[in-house]
């Protein structure tokens, strides 16, 4: 069930770009969401993984991490526009 919390966790950041807040934040908390994800993923057995289990689980791992560190990154390193 632990991966209930990182849905949450997505839908909040997603609800933090929405509203229209700092939207680098929303996107750090997507990022970090997904980075649980794979640690979850990582360390919890088939049986407890949940919805995590997709993939075979290296797989499923290096998918959430990489997503998580190109979001990341990406937020990160975007210059601010012009208003």
């Amino acid at each position: 069930m632990l991966y209930i919390a990182v849905l949450i966790a997505t839908a909040v950041g997603i609800g933090i770009v929405w509203r229209g807040h700092d939207w680098r934040l929303g996107i750090r908390v997507v990022s970090g969401a997904l980075a649980a994800a794979a640690a979850l993923r990582l360390v919890l057995p088939q049986r407890d993984a949940g919805m995590l289990a997709v993939r075979p689980r290296l797989v499923d791992v290096f998918m959430l991490g990489s997503v998580a560190a190109a979001l990341f990154i990406l937020a990160t390193n975007i210059p601010d526009q012009p208003v």
